[in-house]
């Protein structure tokens, strides 16, 4: 019997994805180097790497690379301040499921970040417990966030499903040992999500998918 949820955050509630890759984009464009999307959803969204490791491989300094991403993390705090959104049916599937299933975040965004997309959205409350970049070593695709999560909660991986949208996502719940959904988005709608418990549309749909486990 499913009794939490865990959810990731980017991609998956709020729509921020795009702006994390636009911000990181333009950053190092500043230093002649361009990211492609083929190249971060390869690096970032399979591997779980920084697209900045391609800063390290034109010889880049590692002073020089810390600096890029403290120009990055500038820059996408300032457009998460204006232009962070939730999906559509999140809040209400939120809330549906509020009181009847426990419910967690397991992000791989750093604190800051996490605090300033939802900060004017009012989901946060919806969850009981909240994993960052800061509250782990390892980040996805290992499975180290979610067992920590699993830890936490005093659960059994069993008793979980996972709400991913990448996968890098659904390869660290899986190594976890959690059942996985994943709901694609416009920017990983074509990646390959095989060993997924269920594709699904939208975040509306795990209303009825969480009701037949």
């Amino acid at each position: 019997m499913v009794e939490a949820i865990l959810w990731d955050n980017d991609g998956v509630l709020v729509d921020t994805e795009r702006l994390f890759f636009e911000s990181t984009r333009t950053t190092l464009a500043q230093v002649d180097i361009e990211l492609s999307l083929e190249q971060f959803l390869e690096l970032s969204m399979r591997q779980g790497r920084s697209a900045f490791d391609l800063a390290a491989e034109r010889g880049w300094a590692q002073q020089q690379i810390a600096e890029m991403k403290h120009e990055r993390d500038r820059l996408y705090s300032e457009m998460l301040r204006v232009q962070a959104r939730a999906f559509p049916g999140v809040r209400e599937t939120l809330s549906a499921l509020h009181g009847r299933m426990r419910m967690a975040v397991v992000t791989s965004s750093q604190r800051q970040h996490f605090d300033a997309i939802h900060a004017n959205l009012g989901l946060a409350a919806y969850f009981e417990l909240v994993l960052a970049r800061e509250d782990y070593r390892r980040t996805k695709p290992h499975p180290e966030p979610y067992l920590l999560a699993l830890e936490r909660l005093e659960m059994t991986a069993e008793q979980c499903l996972a709400v991913e949208d990448s996968e890098r996502g659904l390869a660290a719940a899986r190594a976890a040992g959690i059942r996985c959904l994943v709901i694609p988005n416009e920017m990983t709608r074509n990646c390959d999500f095989q060993g997924a418990t269920a594709i699904l549309p939208s975040a509306a749909a795990i209303l009825e998918t969480v009701s037949a486990f």
